[in-house]
């Protein structure tokens, strides 16, 4: 947390090899692993950050770990870690595979969401076969290749569109053709269309 700054709207509340949303998402996952390594969920997912939470994971993030063990501090985390398991996720969850391959090609991903190679050119750079990576995708992520993308692109473009930058922009710095591209896929994971998705958060609906 730089600054101040909020967390993104969607935070992965899994283990260290999760993918966050964004930094902002990475350094909240981390704080809360240390003040609360047993209560977290136990499979990764993607929280909706809603006011309340946001408020608490600020607060818990100022205090030192070991001033959450007990009285006050004990309590924070006692809420936050319901807000975290009754509250609301996000359709959007970038499962992290086991193989040294497939990781370098998420991190590559995730570091640059336009990033446009095809599994053919991804084999040259990891030396194998577009299929073996294709089968190793779906077997460790339980998705394909180009979903796996998909999500990892709406997660680079929530913290943006958090921050009130155009959808057209947007669009363009994570990959899409065009703007109506992005509208669509965003609507076919989250219901609804950027625009009706943050307005419903400004209203905390």
């Amino acid at each position: 947390m730089v600054g101040g700054a909020a967390p993104a709207r969607g935070m992965d509340t899994g283990s260290p090899g999760a993918c966050p949303a964004d930094a902002s998402g990475r350094e909240a996952a981390h704080a809360l692993s240390r003040r609360a390594p047993t209560g977290l969920p136990t499979q990764p997912r993607v929280v909706n950050v809603s006011p309340l939470l946001r408020e608490l994971i600020l607060r818990l993030m100022e205090l030192p770990a070991e001033a959450t063990a007990h009285g006050a501090g004990a309590r924070l985390v006692a809420v936050l870690l319901d807000e975290l398991h009754e509250g609301p996720t996000l359709p959007l969850h970038l499962p992290e595979p086991d193989d040294p391959a497939l990781q370098r090609i998420c991190a590559a991903l995730r570091d640059d969401p336009a990033n446009r190679d095809n599994l053919a050119t991804w084999g040259r750079t990891v030396g194998a076969s577009p299929r073996t990576l294709a089968r190793r995708f779906q077997a460790q992520t339980g998705m394909g290749f180009a979903a796996w993308r998909q999500q990892a692109r709406l997660l680079a473009a929530l913290p943006m569109l958090a921050e009130g930058r155009p959808v057209t922009a947007v669009s363009q710095e994570v990959g899409y053709e065009s703007p109506s591209a992005f509208i669509a896929a965003f609507r076919r994971s989250l219901g609804v269309s950027p625009g009706r998705y943050f307005s419903r958060q400004a209203g905390g609906g």
